[in-house]
């Protein structure tokens, strides 16, 4: 039976108060695959053109049929790989190896790597393709930069200095790049072609953004804040234009162009925080579906609307020392593809 989920939050928008929320969204955890394997994760990218996840396990990435929950494939020597960016008009992927400051190549038919690229940059962390300027951009967390380079011939072609840590960052498909400054709690505007910073603007009240979409179509961002709120932010002037409430814990945001929703997959909370674009300038918390804890990255599958995270189950030591923070530890063969969506 379908489950009903009520409406949990309503959100203030710019100069308001209050606001009724849209609708019942509804979502839900439709499937559970127990993927297993090795290695922690981070980020998860979703191929519209071959159906396949791709996730990224510590020291390879793992290659998932979504649809059915089977793994089809493997790209293994990533060392500390972080995230995945596909190049579609020219067959190639693209992986952040932090441990070991690289880049992998490879093809998107066969997976196989097609070259290795050294960096200048320290920890690449987020790597996006931008499809205009036929780009790869690491943001890189240790060295606080971003290594730009060619995806056409694999060679870098410049190192963007940055006011510091860069978290997640999105293109607008015009050749305007965008990235969160986590310890600045920023957002910095790039110029691809260029290979040069526009400019920084502040996000407050926004702390910490980690996870960063963006609707093209209206020119607004999504900052996923560790204080609990996300920034909708215009793009063109930097102003931040709403703070939704969201659950805490959050890594990814992502945006659904066809149903105007913006997602917070929030890992302390084990829930996903879903926001309607009601205009521009007006956007309403629909709901918090519960998901499940740990579960703090996540993509969106474009071609059916559901969302994929991961998680598993996690056992918590008391820190070693007071103030650190408690040790984790993956029970072996409990990582987990959860599809989040409507029934």
């Amino acid at each position: 039976m379908r489950k009903q989920i009520a409406i949990l939050l309503a959100v203030a928008c710019l100069g308001a108060g209050s606001v009724k929320a849209f609708a019942p969204a509804q979502y839900q955890v439709k499937q559970k695959y127990v993927l297993g394997g090795d290695g922690g994760w981070d980020y998860l990218t979703f191929d519209p053109a071959g159906k396949r996840l791709f996730i990224s396990r510590g020291t390879h990435v793992m290659v998932v049929d979504p649809y059915k929950g089977s793994v089809v494939g493997d790209i293994p020597d990533t060392a500390g790989v972080h995230g995945i960016a596909l190049a579609q008009d020219l067959g190639k992927g693209f992986t952040s190896n932090g441990r070991e400051n690289s880049v992998t190549v490879f093809d998107l038919k066969t997976l196989k790597q097609t070259a290795k690229i050294k960096i200048e940059g320290e920890n690449p962390d987020a790597i996006l393709y931008d499809p205009s300027s036929k780009r790869v951009f690491t943001f890189n967390g240790r060295s606080k930069n971003a290594t730009v380079i060619d995806a056409t011939n694999d060679k870098v072609v410049g190192n963007i200095p940055l006011d510091g840590k860069p978290e997640f960052g999105v293109a607008d498909g015009k050749g305007g790049v965008f990235v969160n400054i986590e310890d600045k709690s920023e957002l910095t505007s790039i110029d691809a072609k260029k290979a040069a910073v526009v400019k920084s603007w502040p996000l407050a009240p926004c702390e910490e953004p980690s996870g960063l979409a963006m609707d093209q179509k209206h020119r607004r961002l999504f900052a996923g804040c560790s204080n609990k709120m996300m920034a909708v932010v215009d793009a063109d002037s930097g102003k931040v234009i709403a703070t939704p409430a969201i659950g805490e814990g959050v890594d990814a945001n992502a945006f659904d162009a066809d149903k105007q929703l913006a997602f917070s997959s929030n890992g302390r909370d084990g829930n996903l925080t879903v926001v309607h674009e009601d205009s521009p300038d007006k956007f309403s918390v629909v709901e918090n579906a519960p998901t499940q804890k740990f579960a703090r990255t996540m993509a969106l599958d474009t071609t059916n609307h559901d969302v994929y995270l991961v998680t598993a189950e996690i056992e918590e030591a008391p820190p070693a020392k007071e103030g650190e923070r408690p040790r984790r530890t993956m029970k072996p063969g409990t990582f987990t593809l959860l599809v989040v969506g409507k029934k």
